[in-house]
């Protein structure tokens, strides 16, 4: 090697050496700090642009699950409404039977028909109340039932029809003037009592299977976006333990390539020697 006080060779391969040691415990430093091992488009251009894909995703998978929670809370709400009005006409019923009895006098009869009218009046009052963020499965006033989102995309949806409990309608059957004032009225609302218990259990059966639907789909949701979370994490999230190992490393290798500088920029001290006299 040239003997130069212009040129010194070993130090600037030291130099070289120090520069890429500091740039590797920048980036391993970054690292430990941030969490990641791909923070941005900088450290790794195409594993970025997949994570935010993915992230794009997940986003989205959380405005379904949102949407899903609501259409839960909904059903909820009306099938609470229609097993209240389920009990009501098993109530109803039995006050209707007892009414067909010839024998009872008229204050009995009077007494047994406000209490008929009175659970008329609760079934209108839970078919009107059973109502969940502006939406009522069980008035009718969703004539094409309600749709809610299903994937990330928006491209489909899972709809859930509405089951009219109102009063005179198909599904409760009995008039909102029905009385238990004669026999005879009474034996009639026994046969629509009976008709509308069956079919308020089958919409109940119904909105139970939809509601049902409802929950696998938004379990199935929930698995799809933690999937997708876990595999960003995959190719984002820095590995702590081994990041940790090569921090001790680098700064290991960072002073022991500070005092080879050193060394190499003692070198021209050396050439001192070579003109001193004997």
């Amino acid at each position: 090697m040239v003997s130069s006080i212009h040129t010194n060779a070993a130090a600037m391969s030291a130099l070289q050496q120090l520069a890429r040691t500091n740039s590797e415990l920048e980036t391993t430093q970054g690292r430990i700090s941030t969490g990641y091992k791909v923070a941005g488009a900088r450290d790794d251009s195409s594993v970025f642009a997949v994570a935010q894909n993915m992230r794009g995703d997940i986003s989205a998978l959380t405005s379904v699950q949102t949407s899903l929670n609501r259409a839960n809370s909904i059903t909820d709400v009306a099938l609470a409404g229609g097993e209240a009005i389920s009990d009501l006409l098993v109530q109803m019923r039995a006050v209707a039977v007892a009414a067909t009895d010839p024998s009872i006098d008229g204050v009995a009869r009077a007494a047994y028909n406000n209490d008929f009218r009175s659970f008329l009046e609760q079934i209108a009052t839970i078919v009107n109340e059973a109502e969940f963020d502006g939406a009522n499965l069980i008035n009718g006033s969703l004539t094409n039932g309600i749709a809610f989102l299903a994937d990330a995309d928006a491209t489909s949806a899972l709809t859930v029809d509405t089951e009219n409990m109102s009063l005179s309608g198909s599904i409760v059957t009995l008039a909102t003037t029905a009385s238990l004032g004669t026999t005879t009225q009474a034996s009639a609302v026994v046969g629509a009592l009976s008709a509308s218990l069956d079919n308020v259990n089958a919409a109940l059966g119904r909105l139970g299977a939809k509601a049902n639907r409802l929950d696998t789909h938004a379990g199935f949701v929930q698995k799809l976006a933690d999937s997708l979370t876990s595999g960003v994490g995959n190719l984002v999230d820095a590995d702590l333990s081994k990041e940790s190992a090569r921090l001790q490393a680098l700064q290991v290798k960072q002073q022991l390539g500070v005092q080879a500088l050193s060394i190499a920029n003692q070198n021209p001290q050396t050439i001192l020697s070579l003109f001193q006299g004997g």
